[in-house]
């Protein structure tokens, strides 16, 4: 392959555009600019629509002379497919293209992109050179949309991670992403009705699992630290000051504090989702209040810490430990709710929203 290439794609909205590939990029960049190409603010380089037809011609001249090649894409412009897509799905989503114009800026997405299938091997194993993100604007959710490789019109989708549960590709929770038709309304049913309850499914499996580990984590600690409490001795059976017994305590609280902002950040809606009336368990409800008056304590207190309150050492694990101790007595309660409380939800289609304006999704292409 040469090091650096131009590849040329049809936008309904734009004509002609072409997009930068290759390590040596910057080669393409040069003969697309002298070749009376422009660059708009994704990367993408577009072809005035007064001279369509001199301009690429000089285009292919031009590359030679810079020793890049010109390649034509069978398919449209990805950023009209991400559109289309984006447009059809239910509720308020915003499409973006991303530039991978260097190999090794596609490299990024492998820690981010969460798949467990075709879409993640695709980015660790296949030159993708471009890509689009597809943004839900209430939920937060971002879609990543690649041309599928080795096939001549379909699509793949998958997601990125969700905030906090960063895990990338490989992660046993992570979804499957699916391969999609190259018509919008159909692509749009397959994501809303197949792709998108497995990502919450599988956001829902990640939180409840980051829980559990937490909580026994801080439990082991616990115990260990009970242990060496009650005897006066160090793990290496060396007598301990009250002094030192005092440090110890402090190590463990501030470590359990830490660790149990797993819990701040994921147990609120999983405990919403919760419904001890209709599980196995209806008397769970008393139990899942403690807990939920116990977390948003914590998030208080995490907030006083943070943003704007100095909250002295002492106070913070005076406070912290109660909450900390409701979630390792009735722990066990919420996480057999969790597990039977995961969404199942088929979203109907709704009417295709009107076009609305593009918002870019980390990672960012680099555009230089």
């Amino acid at each position: 392959m040469a090091e650096a290439q131009i590849i040329l794609s049809h936008s309904r909205e734009s004509g002609i555009v072409a997009i930068a590939s290759g390590e040596q990029y910057p080669w393409a960049h040069t003969a697309l600019a002298e070749s009376g190409f422009r660059r708009d603010d994704d990367g993408v380089y577009h072809l005035p629509a007064d001279d369509t037809g001199a301009t690429a011609v000089d285009l292919v001249t031009c590359a030679k002379r810079h020793r890049v090649s010109v390649h034509t894409s069978s398919r449209r412009f990805i950023g009209d497919a991400a559109r289309d897509l984006a447009r059809q799905l239910p509720g308020q989503w915003d499409a973006s293209v991303q530039i991978y114009s260097h190999p090794v800026w596609q490299e990024d997405l492998v820690a981010w992109i969460w798949d467990s299938g075709e879409l993640g091997r695709a980015l660790q194993n296949e030159r993708i050179p471009y890509a689009a993100t597809i943004t839900d604007m209430v939920q937060g959710t971002t879609l990543l949309l690649v041309e599928r490789p080795g096939h001549q019109f379909d699509y793949l989708v998958g997601a990125f991670a969700p905030e906090g549960l960063e895990e990338g590709y490989g992660d046993p929770h992570a979804p499957r992403s699916i391969v999609l038709p190259p018509f919008a309304g159909r692509a749009a049913r397959a994501v809303a009705e197949r792709y998108l309850p497995s990502y919450e499914q599988a956001v829902h499996a990640r939180r409840t699992a980051a829980i559990a580990a937490v909580l026994g984590s801080i439990r082991s600690e616990h115990n260990t630290w009970q242990a060496v409490v009650d005897s006066g001795h160090s793990s290496a059976a060396t007598p301990l000051s009250p002094a030192a017994l005092g440090a110890a305590t402090e190590d463990f609280l501030d470590h359990s504090w830490q660790s149990f902002r797993t819990v701040i950040d994921h147990a609120p809606t999983l405990i919403d989702r919760c419904r001890p009336a209709s599980s196995p368990w209806p008397d769970d409800d008393a139990a899942l209040a403690r807990l939920a008056n116990a977390v948003a304590d914590a998030e208080t207190l995490f907030d006083e810490v943070v943003h704007r309150v100095s909250v002295p050492s002492q106070e913070r694990r005076a406070r912290a430990w109660p909450a900390i101790e409701t979630w390792l007595t009735d722990g066990e309660t919420f996480l057999r709710q969790a597990l039977v409380s995961a969404p199942h939800r088929h979203p109907a289609l709704a009417v295709a929203a009107p076009a609305r304006p593009l918002a870019a999704a980390p990672p960012a292409h680099r555009s230089r």
